[in-house]
């Protein structure tokens, strides 16, 4: 199938004295959370808030950084998660893209919002 990706802004709602970051996020539905790297997090001015400690592909365990809230938009679509800060690039979990009510299209290697809900993004809540 290859990558997917898709083009993400990330801003920092506490401090919106500083310039959003648009950014090529790596879509991973095999992860759940937002994940951004270290210079993301210094460019948005995101404090540590606490850590969390997740298992990584390989199957081991690590104690990592969790920055947020983060308002993260894909075109008409936004959402507000928390991030795990590791890594050098940004990816994008199951939560937020549940979140923002996204589709992946495999043959175009992207993620889009969800054509039944063009305008605004749906769920279930139960």
């Amino acid at each position: 199938m290859g990558l997917i990706t898709a083009m993400l802004t990330l801003a920092n709602p506490k401090r919106p004295d500083i310039q959003p970051v648009q950014t090529e996020a790596l879509v991973d539905t095999g992860s759940v959370y937002l994940v951004i790297p270290e210079h993301v997090r210094l460019q948005l001015q995101f404090d540590e808030h606490t850590t969390k400690e997740v298992t990584l592909a390989d199957g081991s365990r690590r104690v990592i950084p969790y920055v947020g809230p983060i308002e993260t938009r894909f075109k008409n679509r936004l959402a507000y998660v928390g991030a795990l800060v590791m890594g050098d690039e940004v990816l994008l979990g199951a939560i937020p893209m549940e979140d923002m009510d996204l589709i992946l299209l495999p043959n175009k290697r992207t993620a889009d919002v969800n054509p039944d809900s063009p305008n605004i993004a749906s769920g279930k809540a139960k």
